[in-house]
């Protein structure tokens, strides 16, 4: 419901009413001048300051004033013509209550699991520091770009991924709906891993850690403490370590689980444990960024301190240094592999994070004149900055267990993903000293890193929805945001079974990646190309007041979806050999996942074909108007008025 509102200017010897008209005038994006131009910011028709022929914003209110008209611009008892905005009587958008909680949260999304665990490993898989020009190379030419047209798309459309589409390229409405679905899908499987830390740092509040031991109850003749102090023990291939055999016979209890096809039944342990992550995530998001971006200035800044004291603790640790240089030793002549190349640019791609409707939301909740252009750059140097320094987290620990073992780096690096973390690296720090304090820390950063994702994640589907269907979800968004987690955590259920990491497994590997890539391969294209580089570069000129450069825009129309479709290409030439542990996933299992996969990319061909038969008119007029963007942002809906 709209209403115009009124505003009165009187002769200019008034001007306590003239003040007030221009505060309401002060967010217009720009105003239509008496001769029916346009007038922006820094127009060369506006006087700078708040002269008599302009406002405070640098508006003008009238005409220029002629040498004929009175020292205030305007003869007495002139008439003058007035731009007024329309606007709306329903509840006004909520905003950040500071920059910072913005900041935190962008950061918090985009720095997490992965950060720690994949980028070393694929570092020192593609070619140690040699891996680092194609990461950067892909870095400049293809996340940043992608990263910073979702900024501000969101902060212009003030829009979540479902409603913003209408402003955009309404035929492409689909791909919001598909952005949530692999949104829910996510938060079926990333919580899970949370809740496997949550179980580890419950486990660590007792003097001797139980992944340290060969005599609890779920180890097996097989297990094998082996270390330089172990002078008696010979290590061979049928030997396990007691961290190994915690993680998968006691936390996670594959063995009692053949496969995919037999899951088995939920372990209570890990579902309590993930009722209780999901609690922490209702709570801290279900009033709106208001409360959600006072809770990331813990959790997006309390892994950085632990990092720094895990890093401090690492480079003291022996052995240390053959850590680092296996991490960063460079190897030239990997860069002629095309894997390489392949891995950096979904690497930096997963790593940012667009495409998953997070940063739209986000930004969506920023004054409309916010510099998202410094933001982009800030949080994106930031988060690679972090992964960097992952690496040395890592490595350092690498090597002193190496070091330990008598072995090679190569040997004790063999495992990546939740592996990595949750037998290498806590092996590593239960033979420390200090061991459960050190215990206590690293699992807690582990937690925060998801949850603040996870915020971050479920939050762009709320936005996505309130903006949708205001008028059934705004007035009631706790009991929306109750039922969504419910509907999370019903979802993981199956990642809680006895087999529940083969779940995981195969919803990380199928379930998002190609979907969300593919997304976000439309979504460039719809606004590069239909939309309008030119158009999309008018729009952060009036909220910024400079337009992007040459670089950018070529990024826009060229480099990101060659970029993006590199990453399709190759993911379907090269699909991945899934396996878990000894398990390997039969052909079925790849059926199953790009079914799960396509499930949510449908969205974007059923909408276009709904949008066809919907409208009306004929098929030529159906397809304009399904191209056709309806405008939006503070700038839309202007009125002219005279008043005297």
């Amino acid at each position: 419901m709209e209403m115009k509102q009124s505003m009165m200017m009187d002769r200019e010897n008034e001007g306590g009413e003239k003040e007030k008209g221009e505060e309401q005038s002060q967010e217009n994006g720009r105003l239509m001048l008496a001769d029916g131009g346009v007038a922006e910011k820094g127009d060369p028709k506006v006087n700078s300051g708040g002269g008599s022929g302009g406002v405070s914003n640098g508006y003008p209110t009238s005409t220029a004033p002629s040498p004929k008209e009175g020292a205030g611009g305007v003869p007495a008892g002139a008439l003058r013509t007035l731009v007024v905005q329309q606007t709306s009587l329903d509840q006004p958008r909520e905003t950040w209550s500071k920059k910072m909680d913005f900041l935190l949260s962008v950061i918090g999304y985009a720095v997490d699991l992965g950060n720690v665990w994949r980028f070393p490993y694929i570092c020192y898989q593609n070619g140690g520091g040699a891996f680092l020009l194609p990461y950067m190379l892909m870095a400049v030419f293809g996340g940043v770009p992608l990263f910073y047209m979702e900024l501000a798309l969101g902060q212009f459309h003030r829009s979540g991924c479902i409603s913003i589409w209408k402003h955009i390229c309404p035929i492409f409405k689909g791909i919001g709906f598909a952005i949530c679905i692999i949104a829910l899908y996510i938060a079926f499987y990333y919580n899970t891993i949370m809740a496997w830390a949550l179980y580890y740092l419950l486990a660590s509040f007792r003097p001797t850690l139980p992944w340290t031991t060969c005599s609890n109850p779920w180890n097996t003749v097989n297990c094998l403490r082996y270390l330089s102090t172990d002078s008696n023990v010979t290590w061979t291939n049928t030997s396990t370590s007691p961290a190994e055999e915690f993680y998968t016979r006691q936390v996670l209890q594959v063995h009692l689980s053949p496969g995919l096809h037999q899951l088995g039944s939920v372990s209570w342990q890990l579902a309590l444990c993930l009722l209780f992550i999901f609690t922490i995530v209702y709570f801290s998001i279900w009033k709106g960024v208001k409360t959600s971006g006072k809770v990331v200035w813990v959790t997006a800044t309390f892994p950085y301190l632990v990092l720094l004291v895990l890093l401090v603790r690492g480079a003291t640790l022996p052995g240390a240094w053959r850590g680092v240089v296996f991490y960063l030793k460079p190897d030239w002549g990997k860069l002629l592999s095309t894997t390489v190349w392949i891995d950096a640019a979904a690497q930096i791609f997963f790593s940012l994070g667009p495409g998953f409707g997070v940063l739209l939301a986000f930004a969506s909740y920023n004054p409309f004149h916010n510099n998202c252009y410094k933001d982009a750059l800030l949080t994106s140097s930031v988060n690679c900055l972090t992964s960097f320094l992952s690496g040395f987290v890592i490595f350092t620990v690498l090597g002193y267990m190496a070091e330990m073992r008598k072995i090679g780096v190569e040997t004790v690096a063999k495992d990546a993903g939740p592996s990595l973390l949750f037998i290498i690296y806590a092996e590593a720090i239960a033979n420390m000293p200090a061991a459960t304090f050190f215990a206590i820390i690293f699992f807690l950063m582990i937690i925060m890193l998801g949850l603040d994702s996870t915020f971050a994640g479920l939050e762009g589907v709320i936005t996505a929805m309130l903006d949708e269907f205001p008028q059934l979800l705004s007035r009631r968004r706790e009991w929306f945001v109750l039922g969504l987690v419910c509907v999370c955590y019903l979802g993981a259920l199956s990642t809680l079974t006895y087999g529940g990491a083969f779940v995981v497994k195969l919803f990380e590997e199928y379930a998002t990646g190609p979907a969300v890539i593919t997304v976000v391969f439309l979504e460039v294209i719809a606004v590069s190309w239909f939309y309008g580089t030119s158009r999309f570069c008018a729009d952060v000129h009036m909220m910024l007041g400079f337009s992007p450069g040459l670089f950018w825009r070529v990024c826009w129309v060229a480099i990101c979806p060659i970029f993006l479709l590199f990453i399709i290409v190759s993911f379907l030439a090269f699909p991945p050999e899934v396996k878990l542990f000894d398990y390997v996933y039969p052909p079925w299992t790849t059926v199953l996942g790009y079914c799960i996969g396509v499930s949510s990319f449908i969205c974007v061909p059923a909408y276009m074909v709904y949008h066809l038969l919907t409208a009306k008119g004929t098929f030529k007029q159906r397809l304009l108007k399904g191209i056709t963007p309806v405008p939006s942002g503070p700038h839309s809906d202007i009125i002219i008025t005279h008043a005297v």
